[in-house]
């Protein structure tokens, strides 16, 4: 008996061993070819289903011959960019400066006016309450008739209001903290009266002109149809400002409470065109903001930060002066930061203190005295002040004392006025026109923008002029009034106009869209917060800024509408200066739309023809229609019901014709041609299939003259898209894409199916019709189908495999050469997901696979924020006031003198023109929730195909096994093909990736913010599966 020896039992197990090994790999290696060619080939069924059927279905080639067919009646027109940019450029120039003279007019007149008003010592008021107002929101109103200081007002409906004014009398607002019985404000209402002819004057010559304010330094409001003025960025120059806070032990209780609350007045004063910082010091100094290294541009969002920081400071440790303005001038000296080069300035609040810190001002800022330095005495306290007062005159500033909550507003703003002097001496030099950002109008007019210019005091003492500036002039502009001025329809779907001030904010953009109505902060948009930012857009930005003008042709990223979608797209971006001012207009047109269809109906029978399609009698038999709601003429009312929107339109075309002049022939005529073509559509194609054979719901087609027709009728009663084919993601997706774009209704995982056992699930499905007019190619409309799910799903299961019945003798290879097309028995091909499931990102779904086709590039992500995302209040600590009072003046023997705009102006002018501290009178404390969404910064993570173009082969390695994938994305759609066996272990150590929005802080970037774009890849067709091997899933971006 033959017995081995240890060395030979060695190599005979090594060599079972590796024979073994070889055989396993080799099985292997058999098993991923073959299960790669019959991939390839099941995918090349799909494909081949896809492209014989939907054409069929849609009549997207069809569509494109009646397009020939009806050459006769439309013009192909050629846009312009570079001509186009500059004519809107100067309309808008012209409209800016119009307002300007209104500004101008004002200033003039008040200047004039002040001038010749002789002081008066002992002059007399009477105070009214105004009567025939509009109540209360609170239900707490006196009956103001009954009142005999009360004046009778009249209001009348206003269409540029959209609400009850008065045109007689103009209105004062003086804050609560000003004593109005003072010699110096009772003077001021007396010369401002005269305002009020101007005021009229102004609004007669432009009856386009909303509001107009005069805000007085003093304090004093005085408006016409008025809501929001920006004091500050109209009365000082840029500065660069650096605040220092004394957290010492010696500073707590109600002394560091003053102190908070000083240094967020403090930052309210800063505009968008400053600089700041904040640092707190005791024996060393650290900027509260820890992240905020150098200065930061004193943006809202930014200033939100810094208040959120100051209202956390804590006192303790020892006094050391020498570090906070160590720490302040190497923050104004730092060259490499950005900053405004112009005001340089340290606010130091303290309790006290005998430090002179003389060393470091020798060493930063004598002799020149670049940097002026302001003192703040804060608290009530027995401290020898001298050391205080010496800093600020030692170093061209002022010294200010802040006993109370009720000084804190005079004070806190008092340097303005030094640093308005400059200006005033400048003259006619420094009255430029300064425009805000873009906010929400109270009286929920929509954005506007606030057009500013000072005020000077031209009186003279003797021989020395006066320095002081009396206060701003401000008039509105509506963004309506500007956006109308563009040339919206003509752009196509994904064309538009942006235009950006010298901070790069939007004045005009398509996603500039506030989530908060009647939002009192100013709504900041970056430019490259707008738009997802590349190099090329940031150079874009610094051009415009600079007033170059330009153009640049650039594949950029783009997000959908609906916000859960990114695309490439080629952009060719041109821009020019807007003279006069500071602004920069932009235009933005993808290559198709560089022409536009003009409808060239002369025949009035045909359009009459045409017109009756739209008659809801015809829907049973063509299907329905919708139409976008657009200004089609004057007398249309808008609505959001669209159904109402159509009858309003029919029965005012039933008045006027479609070349009427109150009506927008462009638009009108291409609706009507648009009509007509899809009727011939319907006609020829959509009544000749039957659509439950090919597996559709619904089959549609929409079109850039605002038709959107969906067959059969009864699928209307589902459609969920937009009307206006312009704001659908389907359609704009459309034209950026070749081939069909399929799009699955949008799930999560907190999100269910509302009786999903009985609904049927369809997939929108959606082509670009393309057509070539000369050498000119224009894209006009979208067609497409809803897709069954259920339907597909067995049909998928066809095309994966051919078996007829449910007896195997056994299992067989699969491959394109056998008769059948998997290895597996048939009960094994089944649906992964249930339909709850259909549409949610992949990785909710199969976290493990969607890594691994990231992770080899299937799929490229893109992080991004959303500056104008809303959250849900949280628990906080409110202080109230005691109620704010209006009032009208009349002073002696110059009759009755001001009257109310609306309880909701005054709300406004909270937080807008004058600052909240104006109204403070005794602080209430209460912990209570706030009802009110607020503005917050969201951030996400999007994933979009990589450049993917073939079939490819991956292993993906887990814990403790591995597996194999393949994937081909399926020509001329937007779905991936995944091929993927069932992973062998329970565990996979890898990256759940995600895409939900999640609350985060942005650490001040000074001159720009991410915006955020929400969900973006979703599962798009049924996702097929085996449950053990491969796991078939075609799914799309």
């Amino acid at each position: 008996c033959f017995r081995p020896s240890v060395s030979s039992s060695l190599s005979l197990s090594l060599s079972l061993s590796l024979s073994l090994s070889l055989s396993l790999s080799l099985s292997l290696c058999i098993s991923s070819v073959l299960l790669s060619i019959s991939m390839m080939h099941w995918a090349s069924r799909i494909e081949k289903e896809l492209d014989k059927v939907l054409p069929q279905v849609t009549g997207a080639q069809q569509m494109r011959s009646i397009y020939n067919e009806k050459r006769s009646q439309f013009d192909v027109k050629r846009n312009s960019p570079k001509e186009l940019v500059e004519r809107v450029a100067r309309d808008i120039a012209k409209l800016l400066n119009s307002k300007r003279k209104a500004l101008e007019r004002l200033a003039r007149e008040a200047e004039q006016i002040q001038t010749e008003h002789p002081w008066q010592d002992s002059i007399k008021v009477s105070w009214f309450i105004l009567a025939g107002s509009i109540p209360s929101d609170d239900g707490d109103d006196e009956n103001l008739l009954d009142n005999p200081y009360s004046l009778p007002l009249e209001f009348v409906h206003d269409p540029n209001f959209k609400n009850k004014v008065n045109y007689s009398y103009t209105a004062v607002q003086i804050p609560t903290d000003i004593y109005k019985g003072s010699p110096t404000i009772l003077n001021e209402l007396n010369w401002t009266q005269a305002l009020e002819r101007v005021f009229i004057d102004n609004s007669r010559e432009d009856p386009s002109l909303r509001w107009q304010v005069f805000g007085s330094a003093t304090g004093k409001t005085y408006f016409c149809f008025c809501v929001f003025c920006r004091y500050i960025q109209g009365a000082s120059s840029p500065k660069d400002m650096v605040i220092i806070v004394d957290v010492s032990g010696s500073v707590s209780g109600l002394t560091l409470k003053l102190m908070k609350t000083s240094v967020i007045e403090m930052l309210d004063t800063l505009s968008d065109d400053d600089y700041v910082n904040v640092a707190q010091f005791n024996e060393k100094a650290d900027a509260v903001v820890s992240c905020f290294k150098t200065l930061v541009q004193a943006n809202v969002k930014n200033k939100k930060i810094f208040k959120e920081k100051v209202m956390h400071m804590q006192a303790k440790g020892t006094t050391d002066y020498k570090s906070g303005f160590k720490f302040a001038f190497e923050q104004l000296l730092n060259s490499t930061a950005p900053r405004a080069n112009c005001n340089k300035m340290i606010m130091m609040f303290t309790d006290g203190g005998e430090d002179r810190a003389q060393d470091i001002f020798e060493m930063y800022n004598w002799p020149n005295k670049t940097v002026r330095v302001f003192t703040f005495s804060v608290g009530q306290h027995n401290y020898d002040v001298t050391p205080l007062q010496w800093i600020a005159c030692a170093n061209k500033g002022y010294y200010f004392e802040i006993p109370s909550i009720g000084a804190i507003r005079i004070n806190t703003q008092e340097y303005l006025d030094v640093l308005g002097r400059p200006m005033v001496l400048a003259g006619n030099r420094a009255k430029q026109v300064q425009w805000t950002n873009v906010y929400q109008d109270a009286l929920g007019l929509g954005l506007v923008i606030t057009g500013t210019m000072p005020v000077f005091n031209l009186t003279v003492d003797g021989d020395s002029k006066n320095q002081l500036i009396l206060g701003v002039m401000g008039v509105d502009i509506a963004l309506s009034e500007i956006k109308q001025l563009t040339p919206r329809y003509k752009l196509g779907a994904n064309g538009y106009t942006f235009a950006i001030d010298p901070n790069g904010y939007v004045l005009l953009h398509p996603n500039l869209q506030p989530k908060i109505p009647n939002f009192r902060e100013p709504v900041t948009l970056d430019f490259l917060d707008a738009e997802l930012v590349d190099s090329s857009k940031e150079e874009i930005r610094r051009q415009m800024i600079d007033g170059r003008p330009g153009q640049k042709k650039i594949k950029t990223l783009v997000k959908s509408v609906d916000k859960r979608y990114i695309d490439q797209a080629l952009r060719t971006y041109i821009w020019t200066p807007v003279e006069g001012t500071d602004y920069s207009l932009g235009l933005v047109l993808p290559t198709y739309s560089e022409s536009h269809i003009r409808a060239n109906l002369t025949d009035q029978i045909q359009q009459v023809q045409y017109f009756e399609s739209l008659l809801p009698h015809t829907f049973e038999s063509e299907g329905h229609v919708l139409i976008a709601p657009r200004e089609y003429c004057k007398e249309l009312e808008l609505t959001s019901n669209n159904t109402e929107f159509l009858l309003n339109f029919i029965a005012l075309m039933e008045k006027v014709t479609p070349d009427s002049k109150q009506c927008d022939n462009f638009l009108l005529h291409n609706l009507i041609l648009d009509t007509g073509i899809i009727r011939q559509l319907v006609e020829k194609v959509w009544k000749n299939r039957d659509l439950n054979t090919y597996g559709f719901l619904a089959v549609f087609a929409a079109t850039d003259g605002g038709i959107t027709r969906i067959f059969p009728n009864k699928a209307a009663e589902t459609w969920e898209e937009d009307p206006e084919p312009f704001n659908a993601s389907y359609y704009r997706r459309s034209l950026d894409n070749k081939g069909y774009i399929f799009r699955a209704p949008y799930r999560n995982l907190n999100s269910l199916l509302q009786d999903q056992e009985n609904d049927t699930i369809g997939i929108l499905v959606s082509t670009a019709v393309e057509i070539t007019v000369g050498s000119r190619t224009i894209k006009p409309a979208v067609v497409g189908v809803k897709m069954d799910l259920e339907a597909w799903t067995a049909k998928f299961k066809i095309l994966a495999s051919n078996h007829t019945d449910n007896t195997r003798q056994g299992s067989q290879m699969c491959g394109p050469t056998t008769g059948c097309e998997m290895d597996c028995e048939a009960h094994e091909v089944i649906l992964l997901l249930s339909p709850s499931t259909i549409g949610m990102f992949f990785s909710d779904v199969d976290p493990a696979l969607m890594y691994a086709l990231y992770n080899n590039s299937f799929y490229l992500r893109k992080q991004s924020f959303d500056f104008q995302s809303v959250c849900e209040p949280v628990p906080s600590s409110n202080t109230g006031a005691a109620p704010r009072g209006v009032f009208v003046v009349s002073v002696k023997n110059h009759g009755n003198f001001m009257s109310l705009c609306c309880r909701s102006i005054f709300q406004q002018m909270l937080y807008g023109f004058a600052y909240h501290s104006w109204f403070i009178t005794d602080e209430v404390e209460a912990d209570s929730m706030d009802s009110r969404e607020t503005s917050c910064v969201t951030v996400q993570t999007q994933f979009y195909f990589g450049n993917i173009s073939s079939s490819y082969s991956i292993v993906q390695d887990c814990d403790n096994c591995s597996r194999l994938i393949h994937a081909k994305r399926l020509n001329n759609t937007n779905l991936l093909f995944v091929v993927a066996e069932k992973l062998p272990c329970n565990t996979c150590d890898i990256e759940k990736l995600s895409q939900d929005e999640e609350n985060t802080t942005d650490c001040g970037r000074g001159y720009s913010f991410r915006p955020s774009i929400y969900t973006l890849l979703l599962l798009q067709l049924p996702l097929l599966s085996l449950v053990s091997h491969p796991h078939i899933l075609p799914f799309s971006l």
